[in-house]
């Protein structure tokens, strides 16, 4: 099977670079936080949103090569992605994510927080310094979305009365904004049309919309190994996906269990039975593969053939066979 990296070709020298400069951007001047940093750049991380970044401007420019505001661009979203990976895990009380542990377990809950709005802050920084307003305006609508996002998520916890567009809108804010919004401006910092940066924004949005959802699927169907953090964690805590709100409907005796938070014993387990049991995740699949095709159809109107758009292409069709 493919691997994601494979499909980061046209890019491989830019997100080499990228990684070079990531730490010397974070920079932090106490130790603590340097070694915060030096410990999330150096997790093994798959540099998923900066590839799309850096993708998105080759694409759309393909008779010169890549400013330095592109680069930038890219760099700033991975700081920005890096620092709610922090703040989630500290909410989420995660000890573990990519299988190694989280910087919260390392460091404790205070350092941690510091940590992501010190990550958040760096960004800031950087962003104002690209002298483009609609840009600013672009990703500052993502730092909001992601605690839009958290607040939504923790206020809908072992609700059963979330629906589906619930949860497409609370994974566009804490999944798909920053795709959606910081591929729209590369587009803008390439000085294509604003049509072609609208396209580009649905393209990262169902993008992003997809990736989640298969993520949402893989809670259910991987192991702890793959996932590199505890299986069916959001089912546990309260977190209501896909699979769960599709099987929600067939397997009326679930609600029960969700309205008693998995207190009983073997009641979390009963309830994940009951989730794979039902046609949950199966139709759980066709809604990611519905984003993902959306997200091409997008693509195609925005952009001429190239390998970075090819690139983008295939990255839409990857993220569903993940799921085999």
């Amino acid at each position: 099977m493919t691997s994601v990296t494979s499909l980061f070709a046209p890019v491989d020298e830019d997100l080499r670079l990228l990684t070079d400069n990531l730490k010397q951007l974070v920079g932090a001047r106490h130790p603590i936080l340097g070694a915060a940093a030096e410990h999330l750049f150096g997790a093994g991380g798959k540099r998923l949103r900066p590839a799309l970044v850096l993708l998105a401007s080759r694409a759309t420019m393909t008779k010169q090569d890549l400013t330095s505001y592109h680069r930038r661009l890219a760099e700033i979203t991975e700081m920005i992605h890096t620092a709610s990976l922090v703040h989630d895990d500290v909410v989420d009380e995660s000890e573990t994510r990519r299988n190694v542990a989280t910087v919260n377990s390392l460091f404790g809950n205070r350092i941690a927080v510091l940590a992501g709005d010190f990550l958040f802050a760096q960004s800031s920084w950087y962003l104002a310094n690209l002298d483009n307003l609609a840009v600013v305006k672009l990703l500052s609508e993502v730092i909001r979305d992601f605690a839009e996002g958290e607040i939504r998520q923790g206020l809908s916890q072992f609700d059963i009365e979330l629906s589906i567009a619930d949860y497409l809108e609370k994974s566009y804010y804490k999944t798909a904004s920053l795709m959606a919004n910081s591929i729209k401006a590369a587009g803008v910092l390439s000085g294509v049309s604003p049509e072609v940066c609208d396209h580009l924004y649905s393209y990262g949005r169902n993008f992003g919309l997809a990736f989640q959802i298969v993520d949402d699927i893989l809670d259910f169907t991987a192991t702890s190994e793959v996932l590199g953090k505890p299986a069916c964690s959001d089912l546990k805590s309260g977190n209501l996906t896909a699979p769960v709100l599709y099987a929600l409907e067939e397997k009326p005796e679930l609600k029960d269990l969700i309205d008693n938070e998995f207190t009983g014993e073997g009641e979390l387990e009963q309830a994940i039975a009951l989730v794979k049991e039902s046609k949950g995740i199966d139709r759980t699949r066709d809604l990611a593969a519905h984003h993902s095709k959306l997200a091409v159809t997008a693509l195609d109107q925005a952009l001429e053939d190239s390998p970075s758009t090819q690139a983008l292409r295939e990255l839409a069709d990857y993220i569903l066979r993940r799921l085999y």
